[in-house]
């Protein structure tokens, strides 16, 4: 399990790092609340990005299918409670994703802005 956790921490740190050079402001790491955690939001311009991280060691095509339907929903549920809580009205929202792969040959990522919206 701490291999896990310890994979994982290695794929956010590097999303981070993708994020700040990206141009985003990160205002937040591991945002955590009673529904769940977010692991990056930022801010790219005037819009606010709830970014999910997934970090794969075979293909970034798993990473990239890791976000489900009731994943999606879950993540609604904490921006809005996010929103909710920090008095953030009338602002663009956006859901991006970074897909990782770390492999002992390469590291590869992508990007996805606007990955999902509130509608699917």
């Amino acid at each position: 399990m701490r291999n896990k956790i310890d994979f994982g921490k290695k794929g956010e740190d590097f999303a981070y790092k993708i994020a700040k050079k990206m141009g985003y402001e990160v205002l937040e790491r591991n945002y955590r609340s009673r529904i769940g955690e977010i692991d990056l939001i930022a801010l790219d311009k005037d819009t606010l990005v709830f970014i999910e991280v997934k970090t794969r060691k075979h293909s970034i095509a798993y990473a990239k299918e890791a976000i489900d339907k009731r994943k999606m929903r879950k993540l609604f549920l904490l921006a809005s409670y996010y929103l909710k809580k920090n008095r953030i009205f009338n602002k663009k929202v956006r859901f991006d994703v970074i897909a990782i792969c770390i492999d002992k040959k390469k590291l590869e990522f992508e990007v996805i802005k606007n990955a999902f919206s509130y509608g699917e």
